[in-house]
């Protein structure tokens, strides 16, 4: 009933079924391209121009108005905390509720515990800065920490992740055409080994440069400067170790 396949699964009497996924591969790799365009448009530029007009915000007058205090400048309220919630681990939370004096209760999230949300007791006074209908910043005597929406200069990561689109864009769309250019022999575009090591390689190197950068707080075009170099050079090496010759991989 026919041959049995090749040790790497592909089946190299059967070209209009690599020409398939070829067809498949490169109308997937449209997905990750998108993704990268909008990193790189959108994403980026918003969280750039937010943290800029935060750092730029000044302390509202004493007759600012609610248009102006929602979305110009810092305010500052007193609240009474409710109850903290610190867990670490995975997933990890850190959290605190809040009230006025009023009938308003909210829940702020912080990233980490410290240095003020793990000090904080239930009825603890706090000092909140609100930014844009948002808790940015709370403290207490003195200590002061950032909410988890806080605006923050960690474009770094915007571009890390823009970075991982584009290779996987990249890899989809190379591995598709050379299934179409030689439907019978498209080694060595073939996801074992090739493949999935060059995926493993663009996703351990664009983290690798990105939150490095983000600690270091280099400009964030050398993530994806970085990135690609290193990944197109591993690729290159790959590629030399895997000349077609044997049967075609999956």
């Amino acid at each position: 009933m026919g041959r049995p396949p090749s040790k790497g699964g592909a089946d190299r009497g059967s070209p209009g079924r690599a020409r398939f996924v070829g067809v498949l591969l490169i109308l997937l790799s449209l997905i990750p391209a998108v993704l990268c365009y909008f990193a790189f448009a959108a994403w980026l530029p918003s969280d750039r121009d937010r943290y800029r007009d935060y750092r730029a915000a000044e302390p509202c007058p004493a007759r600012a108005t609610g248009v102006q205090a929602a979305n110009d400048c810092l305010s500052s309220w007193r609240f009474t905390v409710v109850k903290t919630v610190v867990e670490n681990g995975k997933p990890s939370s850190y959290k605190a509720t809040l009230e006025d004096e009023e009938s308003w209760r909210g829940v702020v999230d912080f990233g980490d515990p410290g240095p003020l949300l793990e000090m904080l007791e239930p009825g603890d006074r706090v000092i909140a800065t609100v930014w844009r209908r948002d808790i940015v910043v709370l403290s207490k005597d003195g200590v002061r920490q950032s909410s988890a929406v806080a605006p923050r200069d960690e474009l770094q990561m915007n571009a890390a992740v823009g970075t991982l689109a584009a290779l996987v864009a990249a890899q989809a769309f190379v591995f598709g055409v050379a299934r179409l250019a030689g439907p019978r022999d498209y080694e060595p575009f073939t996801w074992n080994p090739y493949g999935r090591w060059l995926l493993i390689t663009s996703v351990f190197t664009c983290f690798a440069v990105g939150l490095p950068a983000v600690w270091i707080g280099i400009p964030w075009w050398t993530v994806p400067a970085a990135g690609i170099s290193v990944v197109v050079y591993a690729a290159s090496l790959m590629h030399q170790g895997l000349r077609p010759g044997g049967s075609a991989g999956v």
